[in-house]
């Protein structure tokens, strides 16, 4: 089965640093992770709340986006207890997103948010 490359972004406000080290941990049973990034402190986008935690994983598998997003990505975000609202600003455990999916940016954002572009450019300078 090919092999997929993706840049994973971990981002957490509630409990962070646990929450980011619990998560790798459950990722390391689903995915091979090739490189991680520092842990970046930002403040809260479009909100008051707490700052958060960003990490950058770089991971290889054989699964497609679609499937990492729904078998594997979602899956540790209820694990951890991600609680799903209407305000996407609201405070989370954790946060897991694709950015990068063999070498193609998935996130119009991606150079306007430093906290996309810090730990992201550790592993894709």
């Amino acid at each position: 089965m090919p092999e997929n490359t993706a840049i994973l972004l971990l981002g957490s406000n509630i409990q962070p640093r646990g929450n980011i080290q619990k998560c790798i941990r459950l990722l390391e049973d689903k995915v091979q992770i090739v490189d991680v990034s520092s842990v970046w402190k930002t403040k809260a986008v479009g909100s008051e709340g707490p700052d958060f935690l960003n990490a950058a994983l770089k991971i290889n598998t054989p699964l497609l986006r679609e499937e990492l997003k729904s078998k594997v990505l979602s899956e540790v975000e209820n694990q951890l207890g991600r609680k799903r609202t209407e305000d996407k600003y609201a405070p989370r455990t954790i946060d897991v997103d694709i950015i990068i999916f063999n070498k193609k940016i998935l996130d119009e954002n991606f150079w306007k948010c430093v906290f996309i572009a810090l730990p992201a450019s550790e592993l894709e300078p």
